[in-house]
């Protein structure tokens, strides 16, 4: 191997750690609120909505429902902001560059996390625009990072799903300011380290990621980043020599006489009954997610009586398990890929083959989901901490599911856009988790329970998915097996 090419091979695994690193600890912090709502009460955020009422026996208690509802709201609409902007950040990132989306991720990010530095008591209105900037500017960083997998070639499904697995174990970053602040470092002093972290953020966007994209397939001895005249002038003419090659490629297959399949067109994809399956599978058990994630804080208070050390234990339980989302997350990709190298059966394109073998993964989703859902839906304490390990596994099986779904069933020249819309309608749906909240403390009187039975009943259709799959993929052989025959 020439010195060049064992330069690019530690810049190649520079860059791809220091990207697991930072989605690991950075980019989807917002998940981790349940750590940081339970500091912000310590603070007495939103306390104003604290009122005394008239317990059992004359005994007067202080009833926060109208506090946990503020808390609730702001993680609603974090979480909206979150998957609802991922289209607008999606068509920014294809028409600008990795440069400009991380720059504007870089800011949003800084800027929420200074906000939250600066946020008081008196201030707690602040928590709305900063936590949704602290998740818009992660889904960013996040977005920027899943084309480092393109230097991977054979690698390439792994690292996107091991990327996905860090976005979401980094929930666990509000344990540790949770951590810190109990060991007596305030919140400001947390929020602040963070803002400074951005230098690196923006180191790595200058030396260590392209100005614009990484191309897959990898032009030979490709760089990238800030580098020296020489690289410069070597990647120029490869540049040259790689668009001459696509040409003789094209030319190549502008004169051969095999038909060339038609692509679906993107309103096609749009209409199709898998698309608007998917986007139900992803909606009902992203619901069901995040209104988990809104409402642990009072639920915990609710089963543990209000004893502040046991809903402590249960939070930092809960954190910790987010850790373990960068070690599912690659199980479902094993899942997906277990034909790959296996004969396909006669006539059966590649395409097909892996649109059969995501019925798996899809049915276990559901399953998952649903297991999960029950139990959180249980008012056993001590249950809570397989409602916890069931969370981390269907989260990270969720939302690889979601993007390997999508390349496999469209053509790869949408999946950009449809991966954006996915996500932007399913925040639609999403938006449900504060009336049901609503619904729960106010008619409900704190009871969860009609509500969790309602979720457990809507978890059910998200087996619908893998079904239509499944009779989708028989179609296809029943169409092979007629044209076979004729």
């Amino acid at each position: 191997m020439s010195g060049l090419g064992k330069d690019l091979t530690v810049k190649r695994c520079l860059t791809f750690a220091t990207g697991l690193v930072e989605c690991l600890c950075f980019a989807g912090a917002v998940f981790g609120w349940a750590s940081l709502v339970f500091v912000l009460k310590t603070e007495g955020f939103f306390s104003s909505l604290c009122v005394n009422t008239t317990g059992v026996n004359a005994t007067q208690v202080l009833d926060c429902r109208g506090q946990d509802e503020q808390f609730s709201l702001v993680f609603t609409i974090a979480s909206f902001m979150n998957n609802f902007l991922t289209l607008p950040n999606g068509f920014l990132f294809d028409r600008f560059g990795t440069t400009v989306a991380r720059l504007l991720g870089i800011c949003l990010y800084t800027l929420g996390s200074l906000m939250l530095a600066f946020s008081t008591a008196v201030f707690s209105n602040l928590l709305f625009p900063a936590i949704s900037l602290l998740a818009v500017g992660g889904i960013l960083l996040l977005m920027t990072n899943m084309q480092v997998a393109n230097l991977f070639g054979a690698r390439r499904s792994t690292i996107i799903t091991l990327y996905n697995g860090a976005f979401d174990s980094s929930a666990a970053l509000f344990l540790v300011i949770k951590l810190l602040y109990e060991a007596g470092v305030s919140l400001r002093a947390s929020f602040l380290f963070l803002c400074a972290c951005s230098v690196l953020h923006l180191l790595r966007t200058f030396f260590l990621l392209p100005r614009k994209h990484i191309p897959y397939p990898l032009p030979d001895e490709y760089t990238y980043g800030i580098t020296c005249g020489k690289s410069k002038t070597l990647s120029s003419e490869q540049t040259k020599d790689n668009g001459n090659a696509q040409k003789t490629r094209e030319e190549m297959l502008q004169n051969t006489d095999d038909p060339v399949k038609q692509e679906k067109s993107f309103r096609e994809c749009l209409m199709s009954r898998l698309f608007v399956l998917h986007l139900l599978w992803l909606s009902v058990m992203q619901l069901r997610h995040y209104l988990f994630i809104g409402t642990l804080n009072p639920v915990l208070q609710r089963l543990t009586e209000g004893e502040p050390s046991l809903v402590s234990r249960y939070i930092n339980a809960f954190a910790i398990t987010q850790l373990c989302g960068v070690l599912c997350a690659p199980w479902n990709g094993l899942i997906f890929d277990r034909h790959k190298g296996k004969p396909r059966a006669a006539g059966e394109s590649e395409q097909e083959a892996d649109l059969h073998a995501s019925i798996l993964s899809l049915f276990l989703t559901a399953l998952q989901c649903v297991l999960f859902s029950v139990c959180a839906a249980t008012p056993y304490l001590p249950l809570q901490y397989l409602t916890f390990i069931l969370q981390v596994l269907n989260r990270s099986f969720l939302y690889g599911g979601n993007a390997a779904f999508l390349s496999v069933a469209f053509p790869s020249c949408h999946f950009g856009k449809l991966f954006g819309l996915v996500l932007a309608l399913s925040a639609v749906f999403s938006v449900l988790q504060y009336p049901l909240f609503a619904l729960v403390n106010g008619p409900l009187g704190g009871d969860p329970l009609y509500v969790n039975v309602g979720l457990v009943l809507l978890s059910l259709l998200a087996f619908i998915h893998p079904l239509s799959v499944l009779l989708h993929c028989r179609s296809l052989t029943s169409q092979r097996a007629i044209s076979a025959s004729s």
